[in-house]
C-alpha cells in the first residue's frame, strides 16, 4: 500500500483512529534529509501493508499539524499506536535502527 497523505482533515481518521500502528513522516518538498529518507519510508510503506500504516505530512502545507506536533526539525518520524504517540526519531536514520527505535 503507498503511503497516506495526511492533512489536519483526515488525520483524525488516518492515525489517531487506525486499526493499525501508524508510521507518521513529518517532511518538506526542500529538506534534502527527507527526501534521502523517502525511499526508505516508501519501503517500510509497501514491506509492512499488512501491519503497519505509513502517512507523510508535508510541514509547509499542514503547518497546523506540525505545530500540535511541535516539529522543530525534520525529517521527523512518529510512531501511533493506538492513536496515540508511542515513539518518535529526528533526523536521517538507518531502516534498522529506525524500525527499533519506533518499536516497529
Amino acid at each position: 500500500m503507498a503511503e497516506i497523505v495526511l492533512t489536519t482533515e483526515n488525520f483524525e481518521e488516518k492515525v489517531l483512529k487506525a486499526d493499525k500502528p501508524v508510521l507518521v513522516d513529518f517532511w518538506a518538498t526542500w529538506c534534502m534529509p527527507c527526501r534521502m529518507m523517502a525511499p526508505m519510508i516508501a519501503q517500510i510503506a509497501e514491506e509492512n501493508a499488512d501491519t503497519l500504516y505509513v502517512g507523510k505530512v508535508d510541514v509547509d502545507e499542514q503547518s497546523e499539524l506540525a505545530a500540535r506536533y511541535r516539529i522543530s526539525s525534520i525529517p521527523c518520524l512518529i510512531a501511533f499506536k493506538n492513536g496515540q504517540e508511542a515513539a518518535r526519531t529526528v533526523g536521517v536514520q538507518d531502516k534498522a535502527t529506525l524500525m527499533k527505535t519506533l518499536g516497529l
